[in-house]
């Protein structure tokens, strides 16, 4: 009888860790994200020159988080004047017509005429994703995209998610002559499958800053057309780039003008400060007003299941800033002001590199990049966060904004040491 039981409890115990036994046991430890992982490793840190260059958001010159005036205003102004139910599957129309305006021109025919698709997202990166499904299950050509290296790091999974084959196009020349390939860019689409997409970063390119000149954007547009690719633009940057939402949005804007249908991928992360708010839209351009509806039907199918709607708060605050006058042009002119303490850090980063400390390397690439790719060693920018407190991407990349007149002589000093190696 003893042993009855002993078996019984024996055997009681051995289902009992069967059925308890997690499901979860064989999921492997996934690698941090390596940008919002600077992120993470500054957080930890507790040294008080610490700097995190790593990440792309603005910051003012006491390196503090910054608010725009305008989106202040614009927030007061709508204090207790709405509801929070939901908005439709494509979002707020004021929002949707008026980010259309300010990426194609107020004056486009294809505004005018109704002929753009387009629907708010969960900023540039739910955008890119939705472009992703959409080519999936609705592009009639190959459904593969060519992406220039180096490009955004989220690029590549949100369109392997999407279930579009990854390709490659070279565009930065690294070492000692930082800049763009050009070469390199146009052999490689010449060669690309013809009727394919290829991912085109409207301005800012992230992470090298280098764009191509007008000229060089004008000879791509003959390329990606004789090739028959299917461009589709990253615009997470308008107005943040130069200064001027016009001549940023130059490449798409030129590209209609010569025939080609486009993506496009907004974000108001940048330009207006709303990080966290994740305003953006996608749109696609039309040969119809018939067309247009078609699309955007079949967007709402691919919206619905995925996150149903978008959320509210910002895409009121953005159109209200886009749809008063007043308020637009206060906008234009801070987001010049954004890019201007920017071109400023540049210079003044140059200057101490080139002039003042003298480190060896050519340093002119600072100046003429829209944004920073140093051209650091990973090992000199994992010397910079062990002995300096300076997190970046492996790969070199800062952002500029996270320099001020406060810190940026010790980031100076501190890569000029890197770089000779006695940091």
């Amino acid at each position: 009888m003893l042993r009855a039981r002993f078996t019984s409890a024996v055997v009681s115990t051995r289902l009992s860790s069967r059925v308890f036994a997690s499901s979860w046991a064989g999921v492997p430890a996934g690698p941090p994200d390596p940008i919002l992982g600077v992120t993470e490793a500054y957080k930890r840190s507790t040294h008080p020159k610490k700097m995190n260059v790593g990440v792309g958001a603005y910051r003012d010159d006491n390196g503090k988080p910054y608010i725009l005036p305008s989106v202040k205003q614009a927030e007061e102004s709508l204090a207790g004047k709405f509801d929070k139910e939901y908005l439709p599957i494509s979002g707020l129309s004021e929002f949707t017509s008026l980010a259309a305006k300010l990426a194609y021109g107020a004056d486009s025919p294809l505004v005018k005429e109704g002929k753009i698709a387009i629907t708010q997202s969960i900023s540039g990166t739910g955008a890119l994703r939705i472009g992703g499904a959409f080519f999936q299950r609705h592009y009639p050509g190959v459904k593969a995209i060519y992406l220039p290296t180096p490009t955004w790091g989220n690029h590549i999974p949100i369109f392997k998610d999407s279930g579009l084959e990854v390709r490659r196009y070279r565009y930065f020349t690294p070492g000692e002559a930082v800049g763009l390939d050009w070469a390199g860019v146009v052999e490689d689409l010449k060669n690309a499958e013809e009727g394919a997409i290829v991912l085109l970063h409207a301005c800012a390119h992230n992470p090298t800053g280098i764009d191509p000149t007008p000229e060089q954007w004008k000879q791509l547009s003959e390329v990606i057309k004789s090739k028959k690719l299917f461009p589709f633009f990253d615009m997470a940057y308008q107005g943040f780039a130069s200064g001027d939402t016009t001549k940023d949005a130059f490449a798409p804007r030129y590209f209609i003008e010569q025939g080609h249908q486009i993506a496009l991928c907004q974000s108001f992360a940048k330009n207006m400060g709303l990080y966290g708010e994740r305003v953006g839209a996608f749109s696609l351009t039309a040969s119809s007003a018939e067309e247009k509806a078609r699309i955007e039907s079949q967007i709402k199918i691919l919206v619905r299941p995925m996150y149903s709607n978008p959320p509210v708060h910002g895409a009121r605050i953005a159109a209200a800033i886009l749809g008063d006058p007043k308020l637009n042009a206060q906008w234009e002119g801070e987001v010049k002001g954004m890019a201007d303490r920017i071109i400023e850090m540049r210079n003044v980063l140059y200057d101490k590199l080139t002039h003042e400390l003298k480190t060896p390397g050519d340093w002119s690439h600072i100046k003429s990049q829209i944004g920073i790719f140093t051209g650091l060693k990973p090992e000199q920018t994992k010397a910079l966060a062990e002995k300096a407190h300076i997190y970046m991407t492996a790969d070199g990349r800062i952002s500029m904004a996270g320099l001020n007149s406060h810190n940026i002589g010790y980031f100076a000093e501190c890569v000029d040491k890197a770089v000779r190696g006695t940091l």
